[in-house]
């Protein structure tokens, strides 16, 4: 069991990267990950073969670059989430999938139903804490959110590639991290679209 497990460790990094960076930065692990493999810096498997596409890389680049953008400006990055919902998690679903598509049909959609699920936790806590984020007046907050989120994106998918036991395990501390964000904004969110209590009349 364990030596299966660590047999194919190295594909469930894998996988889990692509689905966790999707949330993020679907268009920038893409054009990464499909860069490195174009350039012989690492063997994608056979069914992500073709985001070595000179085409499938224009395109992502192409949308990295926006995406990049977009999420720096204030407003303007929460509308750009509401907008990849539908992109980022059948796209991440999808991704997962592909790792394991020499595999069984039952694996591969596994793969796809636990990476959509990474995926559409992974955006909705960044959509949520950038909502938040957009309530405050200044936009430093929001900037040093998009950068963190840039350099996890990269920092995550070097992990995954050369340590991927060292990414899956932080991979959990930042799901159980996302449980607690993902409580404080419900709760926060709650606060602020109560009714305010209405003053005691005093006869």
């Amino acid at each position: 069991m364990m030596q299966t497990l660590q047999q194919h460790l190295p594909d469930l990094a894998l996988a889990a990267a692509l689905a966790w960076g999707a949330g993020l930065r679907l268009y920038l692990v893409m054009f990464g990950l499909g860069l490195a493999g174009r350039l012989g810096w690492f063997a994608l498997p056979e069914h992500l073969e073709l985001m070595t596409s000179p085409l499938v890389l224009t395109a992502a680049g192409f949308m990295a670059t926006v995406e990049l953008f977009a999420d720096k400006l204030p407003w303007l990055d929460s509308l750009w989430d509401s907008m990849q919902t539908f992109i980022r998690i059948p796209a991440g679903a999808a991704l997962a999938a592909a790792v394991f598509g020499d595999s069984s049909s039952a694996v591969a959609v596994a793969a796809a139903l636990l990476g959509g699920s990474l995926t559409a936790a992974t955006h909705f806590s960044k959509a949520g804490a950038r909502a938040a984020a957009n309530t405050s007046p200044e936009p430093f907050s929001n900037l040093a959110l998009s950068f963190t989120e840039d350099a996890a994106v990269v920092a995550g998918s070097w992990l995954a590639v050369q340590h991927p036991e060292v990414f899956l395990v932080l991979l959990a501390i930042f799901l159980v991290l996302i449980a607690v964000l993902m409580s404080w904004l419900i709760r926060g969110f709650r606060r602020l679209f109560r009714p305010a209590a209405r003053p005691t009349e005093i006869r």
